[in-house]
């Protein structure tokens, strides 16, 4: 069996559901499939001695899970008083809308289309209700508008999809874009350094318990597959299917679609660097 500490990130074992650190408890959606792990982390973050609450992705719309991220709260003495968005797939944010008629709390995100109030989110924005901090780290790649938020009282970061608690990132083309994930990898492997972020809260998968070795290892992990895509194309695998089939042969096949979104975006970042 292999020790947890051993692997990248140091992912915490157990169950996901529950209380991950002292501001942080999370409500896993009942969504699993083998994109989004076990499902969707849905997050609570609060001060321990408010009654307010903000929820990080309320995830699919699903009513029973909804009214369970509610009742979380509600169990603990908390009132949800804004919902943040760390972006649009619909696992994270399918549900945002029903959410707020069950919260009556404003939705927050990048994209202006997600939107619910009068507010969005931007680089750099410090959000502070009842007292909780969190900070708006831009992180696209993944997607146009993938966010990131830094928790500093817990030394935490909510990731979304950027680092996943269990495997790695699907950056998907046209809208994931590789070396803007690449730079959001080095804007979180910063955080780590200079800001003492040692915990990653993800969006799916266990929480990571060493936040620089998690992004070390993607960082790592990406440029392993550029090497392998750059070697596959001067091989004279010219197109993103065939690059798929060279690549990632020990890959589920049913998983081949979204590797070749993935080598798209890949190819794409080659042609751009002169690479290919």
């Amino acid at each position: 069996m292999t020790n947890a500490a051993s692997l990248p990130g140091q992912p915490r074992g157990g169950v996901l559901s529950g209380p991950a650190t002292a501001r942080a408890v999370n409500v896993l959606a009942p969504n699993p499939s083998a994109m989004t792990l076990d499902g969707t982390n849905t997050w609570i973050v609060s001060e321990p001695d408010s009654d307010l609450a903000v929820v990080i992705d309320p995830g699919p719309l699903d009513d029973v899970h909804l009214r369970r991220v509610v009742a979380t709260a509600e169990r603990a003495g908390k009132r949800i008083a804004l919902t943040l968005l760390t972006h649009g797939h619909p696992d994270h944010a399918e549900g945002a809308g029903r959410f707020a008629e069950l919260t009556r709390a404003p939705v927050r995100a990048l994209d202006p289309a997600l939107r619910l109030g009068d507010e969005g989110l931007a680089a750099g924005d410090v959000i502070r209700t009842g007292g909780l901090e969190l900070r708006v780290v831009p992180t696209p790649g993944h997607t146009a508008d993938s966010l990131c938020f830094h928790l500093p009282a817990d030394r935490a970061v909510l990731t979304g999809d950027t680092v996943l608690g269990r495997g790695t990132t699907v950056v998907a083309h046209p809208d994931g874009r590789l070396g803007d994930y690449l730079d959001s990898l080095r804007r979180l492997r910063s955080l780590t350094v200079d800001d003492g972020v040692s915990t990653v809260l993800p969006g799916h998968g266990p929480v990571l318990e060493d936040a620089q070795g998690a992004v070390e290892f993607y960082l790592a992990h990406r440029a392993h597959r550029l090497a392998q895509v750059e070697t596959a194309v001067e091989d004279g695998y010219r197109t993103a299917a065939a690059v798929v089939a060279q690549v990632y042969a020990d890959v589920d096949r049913s998983l081949w679609p979204a590797a070749e979104l993935s080598v798209r975006a890949q190819l794409e970042y080659l042609r751009e660097h002169g690479l290919i």
